[in-house]
């Protein structure tokens, strides 16, 4: 599988963390193994609605409140809507060093003691970045709901920023990047992909940030950041598990109702991407861990919560969802062009991609790769997929949504996700059954409109060839 190949920086683009994987990401994992062997999922089978109650404090912070009695313990979500996309040229990789910054420190809380705190009642945390937001999460003993509460409050009011500090983590932020992304057989390959698939939107760049930007970064631009999107207006705060709503309610207003509002309007003005006019095909050269070549088709789709969104689900799931899905199986086991091939449609909060990609087996050429993949993606607009492989497909959306909202953790991302993705709480139930009602026609209509000629990228990334010899070019005989 090209997982097994490709980096996590690859397979999954739209985040950056600091820290580990939790307990309720490893159980998912495992029950969906579990429910993977059934090929049907009985149809009365749905998710349970999330009960849950909104509130806006007077500085503008959001709230979601969604008790769970199950376990005596409480999961806290506290969402900040600003991811890489918000950052200017020459500025990259800030919203993910700021993830980091976080962990040194505020008024009241020495530096890397948040998470000591935590984990001395029993609790864990974590957080991440992605493109559209950055996401901290603790999960404590019911008990000390209000000391997570606090915790949260007093570095969104009062985090410390010092040259020291921040030379530090800009230095462990570096690190990251040498080993996740440079040093990585393939690990720039989403780089590359996405550099070339954009002229202007800031999805061209990495979550990471550039090495360059990293280095060019002062305390000044990270205070400024800081100023400008960790604001109550800006944040999202979710809490799941064993509590009483008035009595958290009044802990959040408490702890953050006197942070002030921010003294200017956060910017949204990011800017559109241009459509696609023609095709376009490039073809590089990567000096570095570049083993074999490289072919990427990929092709401009919508954001996520577009009606075209759903059908887009399924199609990804036909082309690309494991070694059963048509491009692996054409490109690796029956015609032997690939050592691995996969995809995805990258659905996210502004438009994004959707891409194919095969690593090309030693003995066959780039040339070979790029005409199957396009062949696939093309029969998907000429051909209704078959009945069984589009329930396959929604027995896995179901499945995924079903045991993906079993943990308190989980159902906090989902409301967040519905809140501040969607702008909208009740697709955290109500999108269910519009994927649940996609038709063959729907994904054929949406191939038609998005997987077109003038729409579409091939990218062609070669090794460098060994010293005195050249390298063959996609379309040569090798």
């Amino acid at each position: 599988m090209l997982q097994t190949i490709l980096p996590a920086a690859w397979r999954r683009r739209g985040g950056s963390g600091a820290l580990f994987p939790t307990p309720g990401r490893m159980l998912l994992v495992v029950l969906a193994g579990l429910l993977a062997v059934s090929s049907t999922l009985d149809g009365a089978v749905r998710p349970t609605p999330l009960d849950y109650e909104m509130h806006t404090l007077d500085n503008g912070l959001r709230v979601i409140l969604s008790e769970d009695h199950s376990t005596p313990i409480v999961h806290l979500q506290m969402v900040y809507h600003v991811g890489s996309k918000n950052e200017r040229p020459g500025r990259t990789g800030f919203a993910h060093l700021f993830e980091h910054m976080m962990f040194k420190g505020s008024k009241n809380v020495l530096p890397d003691s948040h998470l000591t705190m935590i984990s001395r009642v029993g609790g864990d945390g974590n957080a991440y970045t992605t493109e559209d937001a950055t996401t901290y999460l603790q999960t404590v003993p019911s008990q000390y709901l209000p000391l997570v509460l606090w915790l949260e409050a007093d570095r969104m009011a009062t985090l410390r920023i010092d040259q020291r500090t921040f030379e530090a983590e800009r230095e462990v932020v570096k690190e990251e990047r040498r080993w996740r992304y440079e040093d990585a057989p393939f690990g720039l390959l989403s780089e590359i992909l996405y550099d070339q698939a954009y002229t202007v939107h800031p999805y061209k760049h990495s979550v990471i940030g550039s090495m360059e930007d990293l280095e060019a970064a002062s305390i000044e631009d990270v205070q400024e950041f800081y100023d400008t999107y960790y604001v109550p207006e800006n944040a999202t705060l979710v809490l799941v598990g064993d509590f009483d709503p008035v009595q958290a309610l009044a802990h959040i207003k408490l702890y953050f109702g006197r942070v002030p509002k921010a003294k200017h309007p956060v910017p949204r003005d990011i800017p559109r991407e241009p459509p696609s006019t023609a095709e376009r095909r490039v073809t590089l050269t990567q000096t570095e861990n570049w083993p074999l070549p490289a072919v990427i088709v990929a092709h401009h789709i919508t954001y996520d919560g577009h009606p075209d969104a759903y059908p887009l689900h399924i199609a990804t799931k036909v082309l690309s969802d494991g070694e059963s899905s048509r491009i692996y199986r054409r490109l690796v086991y029956e015609d032997q062009l690939a050592v691995s091939a996969a995809g995805d449609g990258l659905l996210i909060e502004d438009p994004n991609l959707f891409y194919a990609v095969s690593i090309v087996q030693p003995g066959r050429t780039p040339a070979e790769s790029e005409a199957a993949l396009i062949e696939e993606l093309d029969r998907l607009k000429t051909e209704l997929i078959t009945e069984r492989e589009l329930q396959q497909a929604k027995n896995q959306f179901a499945r995924d949504y079903v045991f993906g909202r079993l943990t308190i953790e989980q159902k906090a991302s989902h409301l967040v996700h519905a809140a501040v993705a969607h702008d909208d709480i009740t697709t955290v139930d109500g999108e269910f059954d519009v994927f649940m009602d996609v038709t063959r026609e729907d994904v054929q209509r949406v191939a038609r409109t998005y997987f077109t000629e003038e729409n579409r990228l091939v990218l062609t990334i070669l090794p460098a060839p060994p010293p005195g010899r050249s390298f063959f070019r996609p379309g040569d005989d090798q």
